[in-house]
Parts: structure tokens; C-alpha cells; sequence
């Protein structure tokens, strides 16, 4: 199984679904979404030829797949609406114009009748080609509408056959529209070409990529991955930063997403009040090839262009998504002459240094994750953050006192060694 580094924003959010979960149980039916909040989920199947293959515990990837949808079927929950569609399912023949539209869907997204969707599926037999990415497209269609989280969860055993129509930049364009949809990946019993373009696929979108070569392997990937459907998410607010703080957006605390061309700096700007505490943090995905040596700043800069501090994160090729952040405590003054605190805007820089590979087209930008949390400071003057340099100030004191205890201890043991010697 291949992993994937998860940008800084994103535990952020996992920690917010957590916090939910706990404080809303999944018995409280008055909580749990429906209709337009639903959570909807669109499985996408690869039905070409190469589903005939036996070399999955014995039997055809066919056979697995069907075994692990009925699995799936059984676990999806209730509030999830779920849908299937196929790729490869309908035209055997050999034209390429007329087998690259062969994607249909199986079973619309909605409320889920099991018994139903089971049928469906078991009518699946292996015939033609691989349209990944007009499949894609159709899928998101699929799951146009309502407000809740949006996921298709792709299965392939092969890369696309209907170039120059490329997956990948398919995910990138749903991704650059903004709606929140996320691509999951699974590759059955994969080869180096599929597993690049299914990872790139799911990178473009902020999803996973996994390979599979076992039937329960396939049946387990799939059901967690429809389960996280089902978790309540923290949803991204798209934003446009500017190229100056003057015309930036103004943002509250949240999570917002944005794009940012190669070697580009943006603008955001977030109000701090006295005795305030603003924490930032940003992600920068590489969701295309890109020349290694790379990196990400972000700064907080006063409206003057005075730096307050500043975080930054560097790479070398080996990690597709480089995060960094910083803290910025404001002190606990009031204004003289209102009694009420005034609010000290604060301009956040977000400048990249990545570069494109050669080729690689440089639109639209790279995807960006931004989370802006504005809390309340530490009460306390020993918090890490109180000082620019933190406990190490402790350290250099205590150091400091040691070293003059030690030098008044030798003094005065020195004299009175020269004291005895010179009675003696």
C-alpha cells in the first residue's frame, strides 16, 4: 500500500470531525444528515476485458470485485446515498471513438436498496474498454447537488485507453472547480504505469491511492473508504488570495482552499484582538510532475510590511504535499482612550517555490490549504509561544544564574585557600 503525506490543515479538520463525532452520537437522530446533507458516494467500476483475469486468490478481478461490493453493500450506512457506475461494462467492439464513451450508471446515487444494487451488480461481465476519464466526468455529474461531502471511489486493474483525454488532468479540473469532491483510488493487482496515473488521479483531489491484490484486501479499502463518507468533515471555503495585503480577503478562523501558480506569493488577512492568539498553517500539494528542491513560506506581516514571524517548510522530491505554520500571540492591552481593545489586522503571505518539470502545463495553480485559527492567548507568561524564542529563555537564564553562583562560589574558595596558605 502506498501512503500518502496529509498536509497539516487536513489533520486539523480530522480533529474537528473527531470533536463532533464525540459531542453529537450517531444515535442522535436529529443530527444525522439528510436529504441535500447527505453524504453522497459514487463507486466507480472498471468492467473492460481485463476484469477476466484470474489473479486475485484464485479467481477473476471480476469476481473479487462483485464479492467486495456485496460486502460494501451490506456495511454502507444508512445515511449515506451511494451510487455505482461502470466503465467498460457495455461495447466489445473496436472502435476506440464509440468504446470511449462506454460508461453508464449502474445504480443512481440516492438512498440505497440493497437487494437491488446486488442484482445490478451481479449482471457485470468483463467486455471492453477503459474510459477512466470521461467516467470521471460523468461521475461527478453523478454527484452534482446538495451539500453534503461528495467521493467517488474509482477500481481499475488498468490505466486509461482513451488518451488524449488524460485522468489526471480530468481530477485536476474537477478539483480547480472548487465543490468539494474528493477522488479515492484502488488499483487491482497494479502495474508501474496504472499505479502513476491512479496516484496522480487521486493526489489531484486530495484523496488516497491504494493497491490491492486480495479479495478482503478490496472488500475492507472500499468500506472504510465509504465510511469516512459518512463522518462529519470540516468543508473547505474556497478564497482567492491577492497579490498585495491591501486587496486581500479577510478571513475568519476556518479552512479555505485556493490556487497558486509556480513561484507565486498570496495575500490573505485575518483581525487580532488583544490577548488573542492567531495560528496559521498551509498546505501546498505538487499534484504534477515538478523539479525536486522545493518549498513553502508563510509569513505574518504587519500592515506596514514589518515580518512578526514567519514558518517554513522545505522538499526534495520525495513527498507530494509540503505544509508549514507559525503562531503569533498578540498582548493584552486596551486602547487609552476607548477602554475597548482595537483589532490589529494581520497580512498572511503564502509564496511557493516550486517549479514545473518540463511540459507540464502550469494552469491551473497548485492546490492550497489554508487554516486560520484566531483563539484566545495563554493566561499564563510560561506558554511556549509568550516569548519569540520560547523556554528557552528559562534555559538562558538558569544557565546565566549557575554561571554566577559558580564564579562567587570559586572567588571566595580561592581566597580562603590563599588565606590558609599564607597563615600556614
Amino acid at each position: 500500500m502506498i501512503r500518502r503525506t496529509r498536509p497539516v490543515a487536513a489533520m486539523c479538520a480530522l480533529l474537528a470531525a473527531l470533536t463532533a463525532g464525540a459531542a453529537f452520537p450517531a444515535g442522535a437522530g436529529a443530527d444525522e444528515p439528510t436529504g441535500d446533507d447527505a453524504p453522497r458516494v459514487d463507486l466507480v467500476l472498471d468492467v473492460s476485458g481485463s476484469m477476466r483475469t484470474r489473479d486475485i486468490d484464485g479467481g477473476t478481478r471480476m469476481a473479487a470485485a462483485k464479492q467486495a461490493f456485496n460486502e460494501v453493500l451490506d456495511a454502507t450506512p444508512e445515511e449515506v446515498r451511494l451510487g455505482i457506475r461502470t466503465l467498460g461494462a457495455d461495447y466489445a467492439g473496436d472502435d476506440r471513438e464509440t468504446g470511449c464513451k462506454d460508461t453508464a450508471q449502474l445504480y443512481p446515487v440516492g438512498p440505497l436498496d440493497r437487494t437491488e444494487a446486488k442484482t445490478a451488480v451481479a449482471t457485470l461481465v468483463p467486455t471492453g474498454w477503459t474510459p477512466i476519464g470521461p467516467a470521471l466526468l460523468k461521475a461527478a455529474d453523478d454527484l452534482d447537488g446538495g451539500t453534503g461531502s461528495k467521493r467517488i471511489v474509482l477500481i481499475s486493474d488498468g490505466e486509461d485507453t482513451c488518451a488524449p483525454l488524460d485522468p489526471c488532468e480530468v481530477a485536476r479540473e474537477i478539483a480547480a472547480e472548487g465543490i468539494g469532491l474528493t477522488i479515492d483510488t484502488l488499483g487491482l493487482v497494479p502495474n508501474t504505469t496504472m499505479r502513476r496515473q491512479l496516484s496522480c488521479i487521486a493526489e489531484a483531489t486530495g484523496g488516497t491511492y491504494t493497491s490491492v491484490e486480495h479479495t478482503d484486501e478490496l472488500a475492507d479499502k472500499v468500506s472504510q473508504l465509504v465510511e469516512r463518507a459518512a463522518d462529519p468533515v470540516v468543508t473547505p471555503v474556497a478564497t482567492e488570495g491577492a497579490d498585495a495585503c491591501p486587496k486581500a480577503p479577510v478571513l475568519k478562523s476556518g479552512l479555505y482552499t485556493d490556487r497558486e501558480e509556480f513561484g507565486q506569493q498570496r495575500w490573505y488577512r485575518v483581525d487580532v484582538l488583544p490577548g488573542q492568539e492567531l495560528r496559521a498553517s498551509v498546505s501546498v500539494a505538487a499534484d504534477r510532475p515538478v523539479r525536486p528542491d522545493y518549498g513553502v513560506l508563510l509569513r505574518a506581516v504587519t500592515v506596514s510590511g514589518r515580518e512578526i514571524v514567519r514558518g517554513e517548510a522545505a522538499g526534495n522530491g520525495r513527498t507530494d504535499v509540503i505544509s508549514t505554520g507559525l503562531r503569533y500571540p498578540k498582548p493584552d492591552i486596551e486602547d487609552a482612550d476607548t477602554g475597548r481593545p482595537a483589532a490589529e489586522t494581520v497580512c498572511l503571505a503564502v509564496t511557493n517555490s516550486f517549479s514545473a518539470a518540463s511540459g507540464v502545463r502550469a494552469t491551473p495553480g497548485l492546490p492550497v490549504e489554508l487554516t486560520v485559527d484566531v483563539v484566545d492567548g495563554p493566561s499564563v507568561a510560561d506558554d511556549v509561544a509568550s516569548f519569540g524564542l520560547g523556554r528557552g529563555w528559562w534555559l538562558l537564564g538558569a544557565l546565566v544564574a549557575v554561571g554566577f553562583l559558580a564564579g562567587l562560589f570559586g572567588g571566595w574558595l580561592s581566597r580562603w585557600r590563599i588565606a590558609v596558605w599564607r597563615t600556614n
